[in-house]
C-alpha cells in the first residue's frame, strides 16, 4: 500500500488534468501492448499496432516492461503542454537522472546489460534517438486514436467535476478507483507490492485520468519529483475502434496524417493551442498546417482577442465526408 499524506495547503493544490497526458499514455500503452492477457476492448488496437510496429521502436519495449519499474524520465510533468513539450523535457533531462533511472531499471531487468549505456551517459545522439523513437511510436499507436482517447478522458473528467461539486474531495477520491481509499488527511493506494509513505508537504497533487492505465493507479518512483497520481478512466468510457481516418485513410494519404487530423478537429472549432494539445504537436507546427489548410480553402480562421479560431469550410466537409 502507498499512503499519500496531505496538508491543508496540499488539499488546496489538487489539480485534475484537462487533457490526456501524451507521454503517460505512451508509456502505459507500451505496457498494455506487451501484456499477455490484455482486456478484450484493446484487441483490435494491439493487433494493428503490432503489425505496424517498426523494429526501431523495439527499445521502447525494453524501457517500458509490462510489469515493474519504468524510468521516471519517460513521463516528465509537462504533459499538459502536449507531446512536443514532453519530448523537449526529456531532451533536457540531466545525465545524473538518466544514469540513476536506468540503473534502477537494470536492477529490475538484469538481461538489459549495457543496452542503454549511451543513454545513461547522456550522449546527445542517444537522447535524440530516444525522443525520435517515442514520436514515431506515438504517431503509429496513439495519434490515429487521439480523438477517441481525448473524448473518453474528457468524459471521465466531467464526471469527477460533478462529484467534487456535489460532495467535495471525499466524493472525488471515493470515485477514483476501487483501490483508492480516502482517510483524511491520507490517501491510501492499495494493490502495490511495496509499502511507502509520500508526504506532499505543500507540493499538491496532479490527478491524471488515463485511457491506457489498467488495473491499478500508478505514481512516479522518485519522491522528489512533482507528485502525480495516474489512474484508469471509467471502463464504460473505453471505446477503442480502428480510426476511420488516420494513417491508413485516403484523406491522410492525400494531405498527410497531421493535416487530416487537424482538418477533422476543426469540425468542432479549435484554436491553434487546442489543435496542438489534441494532436500532441507544437503550436508552431499546428499553426503551419492550419495555414496550409486555410490557403487551400479547407478551413476558415478568425481572430478572437489574442487567439485564432479555426473552423472547417464547406469544402473541407466535402473532402472529409468523401
Amino acid at each position: 500500500m502507498l499512503r499519500i499524506h496531505f496538508t491543508e495547503e496540499d488539499l488546496a493544490r489538487i489539480r485534475l488534468s484537462d487533457e490526456p497526458d501524451p507521454l503517460w499514455e505512451t508509456l502505459l500503452s507500451l505496457h498494455l501492448l506487451q501484456e499477455r492477457q490484455a482486456p478484450p476492448m484493446f484487441a483490435a488496437w494491439r493487433a494493428r499496432v503490432g503489425r505496424q510496429l517498426d523494429p526501431s521502436m523495439r527499445p521502447l519495449l525494453a524501457l517500458a516492461p509490462p510489469k515493474g519499474y519504468s524510468p521516471d524520465f519517460l513521463t516528465p510533468d509537462v504533459g499538459a503542454g502536449g507531446l512536443q513539450a514532453g519530448l523537449d523535457a526529456i531532451r533536457h533531462t540531466t545525465t545524473t537522472t538518466f544514469r540513476r533511472d536506468l540503473s534502477v531499471l537494470s536492477a529490475h531487468q538484469p538481461h538489459l546489460g549495457g543496452r542503454f549505456k549511451a543513454l545513461a551517459a547522456g550522449e546527445k545522439a542517444a537522447v535524440r534517438e530516444l525522443t525520435g523513437t517515442i514520436e514515431r511510436y506515438y504517431e503509429t499507436a496513439l495519434q490515429p486514436y487521439w480523438m477517441q482517447i481525448r473524448a473518453a478522458v474528457g468524459a471521465t473528467r466531467v464526471s469527477h467535476a460533478k462529484e467534487v461539486a456535489g460532495g467535495g474531495l471525499e466524493a472525488l477520491f471515493s470515485g477514483l478507483h476501487p483501490d483508492v481509499r480516502w482517510r483524511r488527511p491520507v490517501l491510501e493506494l492499495h494493490g502495490f507490492n511495496i509499502h511507502r509513505d509520500i508526504r506532499l508537504d505543500g507540493r499538491g497533487l496532479r490527478l491524471i485520468p488515463s485511457f491506457f492505465c489498467r488495473q491499478h493507479p500508478t505514481v512516479l518512483r522518485d519522491p522528489d519529483l512533482p507528485t502525480v497520481l495516474v489512474y484508469p478512466i471509467d471502463p464504460d468510457q473505453v471505446r477503442l475502434a480502428p480510426a476511420r481516418r488516420g494513417t491508413d485513410s485516403p484523406l491522410a494519404a492525400l494531405i498527410g496524417r497531421t493535416r487530416a487530423a487537424i482538418l477533422e478537429a476543426t469540425a468542432d472549432g479549435c484554436t491553434t493551442t487546442e489543435l496542438a494539445r489534441r494532436l500532441g504537436i507544437s503550436p508552431a507546427t499546428a499553426s503551419h498546417h492550419a495555414s496550409v489548410l486555410r490557403d487551400a480553402g479547407l478551413i476558415t480562421t478568425i481572430r478572437i482577442g489574442t487567439s485564432v479560431l479555426h473552423t472547417m469550410h464547406p469544402r473541407g466537409e466535402l473532402l472529409v465526408n468523401q
